[in-house]
């Protein structure tokens, strides 16, 4: 007799990061928006004398606006996440999302306007870190270069358009995986 199949939690930050996401999104709902507001997004008026500022600067990558917005999020964290948390284990990928996450929400902070929210300064963050997974010292891989070529090119030509995204977060999200991808090689 075969075994029942057995659904495994198999990458807990990535999962764990991705309900709190969506319940923060549900709450969201039911406060219309205020506890985003308030709670889970940084202002460029933002004071470091509020108290409350400083949970937002890495609260601000648990907030989004709309379910289209997290589900974009969630697609790339979903399929990439797993893979480097295999890769660089749970404790390390969770340091790695809360330092990209609070870098991206004090620069927000300090140099911009507007609100900041989202997970899109971790989802670049992914995206450049996934094609580092095999770097050794010494070596750049091509994908890599592609990799910044392609998302992170698009976003510096991006950033000229007047829109409400914050192209400034998926430079630094991607900075921030460059970084780390090449710190942790072998």
């Amino acid at each position: 007799m075969n075994p029942p199949i057995k659904i495994t939690y198999n990458a807990p930050f990535v999962l764990t990061y991705s309900l709190i996401c969506l319940l923060v999104l549900l709450t969201s709902g039911l406060t219309d928006g205020k506890s985003t507001i308030h709670i889970f997004s940084v202002h460029g008026s933002d004071s470091f004398a509020d108290p409350f500022a400083y949970p937002r600067v890495i609260g601000h990558a648990l907030g989004h606006i709309n379910f289209p917005h997290l589900l974009g999020n969630l697609t790339i964290i979903l399929l990439i996440g797993p893979i480097l948390e295999e890769k660089y284990g749970t404790r390390d990928l969770t340091i790695m999302a809360v330092v990209t996450a609070a870098v991206t929400g004090l620069l927000h902070m300090l140099f911009f306007q507007g609100m900041l929210l989202g997970a899109s300064g971790i989802v670049f963050m992914f995206i450049v870190l996934s094609s580092l997974v095999n770097v050794k010292r010494k070596t750049v891989p091509l994908t890599f270069i592609l990799v910044c070529i392609i998302f992170l090119g698009n976003e510096f030509a991006l950033s000229f358009e007047e829109d409400s995204v914050s192209q400034f977060a998926h430079i630094l999200g991607g900075i921030c995986g460059s970084v780390f991808g090449f710190f942790r090689a072998k």
